[in-house]
């Protein structure tokens, strides 16, 4: 395919955006080349400047789960703007929103919005730590909470993808109460837990993990970890700024079987609006300014565009539950499809996949956590992504991420991006 208009628009974003993008992976470092301008997307499918047509399997990293440009998710976000974008003043359609998102999820009673899952994630931990008394968290390496200082220590996903896993600009103090520990391994959470005892807020976790490709929790892992809170007085918290409402309507706590105390959403619940949230029982709730002393604000929290867009979104899902079986029929589809390909090309990897999440690493041994995820062959995965890109497929420009599914994919689509696959040379 050709990418001259995209690589011209590269070339002058680099003059005066950091990068040239907003967000590091976009850049395409992690697999060379020059990153894809999109110009506009409708249903699986998106455009870019040159004119090429790409079947997408990023979904804008998740909350498009019904295809871009859904029409009700656009229409409601167009008949809003027609009163207004912004008014920083409460508005009824947040209180419609928190009610649906209330009854769709378990475990909760009150919610707040935010600007994005950074910001819902940021929070959680403010509120833990005020709920607590206590100052230090426990995250897992290779899992990413956003870009707040607390967070980016081993932290997934663009992070790891530019070699710079501690960020310089994060001070030590701050690193000091950020206790880090490996994904699916019990026993070294129940080591750090005891020897940080009486001192620890909160263990937060992507319950999948979808920044260092997709990584399913052991049985073991995710109830232990459930176990261990209650017992220490430590706040569990869920973020689900990737499986809210997207693993199914009640999100990875309905497909685990089990509740956290705290949830960060982000992405899904407001239509693919740059908008977050976080959510818990009354109780922990009541801690947060004005009803308590945890300070939280934003002028744009609780936007009426990404209200709207949200509350579409959300409704749909709420009324079609059926789609969230489609999707992990047609990530199933998809995995079986690859394996057999792969399997005939006698290649290394693993595939690991939960609902409509799934990735591909190039790798002899299970991955199952930070350390194995990195082991994969990133040559071997240059190779597989750009060959994938000049037959139209769109995967995540990083080895460390999950791919999203959305419903509008066809099983066509489908049939395609196998097809493409096996006529690669790995």
């Amino acid at each position: 395919m050709i990418y001259q208009r995209s690589s011209a628009l590269f070339k002058e974003a680099q003059k005066v955006i950091p990068g040239g993008v907003n967000s590091p992976v976009r850049a395409f470092k992690a697999v060379g080349g020059d990153p894809i301008f999109v110009k506009e997307a409708k249903g699986a499918y998106l455009f870019d400047e040159d004119g090429n047509q790409l079947i997408d399997f990023i979904a804008s990293w998740g909350p498009l789960i019904l295809g871009h440009a859904y029409e009700p998710v656009i229409n409601a976000v167009v008949a809003k703007a027609k009163k207004g974008t912004s008014f920083g003043m409460p508005t009824e359609i947040e209180t419609h929103l928190a009610k649906l998102a209330v009854s769709m999820v378990p475990n909760i009673d009150k919610i707040r919005f935010v600007n994005s899952g950074t910001e819902a994630c940021m929070s959680a931990v403010r509120l833990a730590r005020g709920y607590t008394g206590k100052d230090k968290i426990i995250k897992f390496a290779g899992c990413y909470h956003g870009h707040s200082d607390s967070f980016l220590i081993q932290a997934g996903s663009g992070a790891v993808t530019f070699g710079s896993p501690n960020s310089p600009g994060v001070t030590q103090g701050t690193a000091k109460d950020t206790l880090l520990a490996n994904y699916n391994d019990l026993v070294g959470v129940e080591e750090l837990v005891k020897a940080n005892e009486g001192e620890i807020a909160a263990i937060i976790i992507e319950p999948v993990a979808g920044n260092m490709g997709c990584i399913v929790p052991t049985d073991e892992f995710i109830q232990g970890l459930r176990k261990l809170c209650t017992e220490k007085g430590i706040l569990l918290i869920f973020d689900e700024v990737m499986t809210g409402f997207r693993l199914g309507k009640g999100g990875a706590q309905e497909a685990l079987g089990m509740d956290a105390d705290i949830l960060c959403f982000g992405k899904v619940i407001g239509g693919g609006l740059p908008v977050g949230a976080f959510a818990s029982r009354a109780e922990i709730m009541s801690h947060l300014a004005p009803e308590g002393p945890v300070y939280q604000a934003g002028t744009l929290s609780g936007n009426p565009l990404a209200m709207a867009a949200g509350l579409a979104m959300l409704t749909e899902l709420d009324n079609h539950p059926e789609v969230f079986e489609s999707l992990a029929k047609k990530t199933e589809y998809l995995h079986e499809g690859f394996q057999k390909v792969l399997d005939k090309k006698g290649i290394a990897y693993q595939i690991n996949r939960f609902g409509s999440m799934i990735s591909v690493h190039f790798t002899d041994e299970p991955v199952v956590d930070f350390n194995s995820s990195a082991k994969g062959n990133n040559e071997t995965f240059k190779k597989f992504f750009h060959g994938m890109l000049d037959q139209g497929i769109y995967l995540p420009p990083s080895a460390f991420e999950s791919y999203f599914l959305n419903d509008a994919l066809s099983y066509e689509d489908l049939d395609t991006t196998i097809a493409a696959l096996d006529s690669l040379d790995l």
